[in-house]
């Protein structure tokens, strides 16, 4: 468990760098965009597509950070006043079906990859596959996060934020 532990904290802090990084570029990109266009009057073609990839990874590379370091959206006002055997399951059933989750996105975007591989976005001249390679990143990263979570639930520990 400690070397699943090692790795997935720095996993957690590469993507949560990765997208603080696409967060910086998303405001470039928008800056320019919005400077060009109102200023200018030269809004270039690209400006969107740019940051519609980059609103991806933001969203894709954040929400596995927050799946490691457990800062994902839940309610537990109501499970808190269960039996601990019962949070415990419930628990259990969360981490399984957020795997099951990453394990879905993971497949269903490599799929899309392969799909998408011969089609191009015009304004970049990128294939559309690039769309899809940060779901699959994200998915391969909360799969791994959820196996560490149910493992230390098994155990009786908790996951240590990769931000302490």
């Amino acid at each position: 468990m400690q070397w699943l532990t090692a790795i997935n904290s720095r996993l957690s802090r590469w993507a949560m760098w990765a997208a603080s990084a696409c967060v910086l570029g998303l405001v470039v990109d928008v800056d320019y965009g919005v400077v060009m266009r109102y200023a200018f009057h030269q809004a270039p073609p690209f400006m969107e597509e740019v940051a519609l990839l980059l609103s991806i990874c933001v969203a894709m590379f954040g929400a596995s950070a927050g799946v490691r370091d457990a800062g994902h959206i839940g309610v537990d006002s109501l499970v808190a006043l269960l039996p601990e055997k019962l949070r415990f399951w419930i628990g259990v059933t969360a981490g399984s079906l957020t795997g099951l989750f990453a394990v879905c996105l993971l497949i269903g975007c490599s799929v899309m990859v392969r799909e998408t591989f011969e089609h191009t976005i015009p304004t970049l001249g990128i294939s559309e596959a690039f769309r899809y390679i940060p779901p699959i990143i994200a998915g391969v990263l909360i799969t791994s996060f959820s196996i560490e979570h149910l493992i230390a639930m098994f155990k009786n520990e908790k996951v240590v934020s990769s931000w302490h």
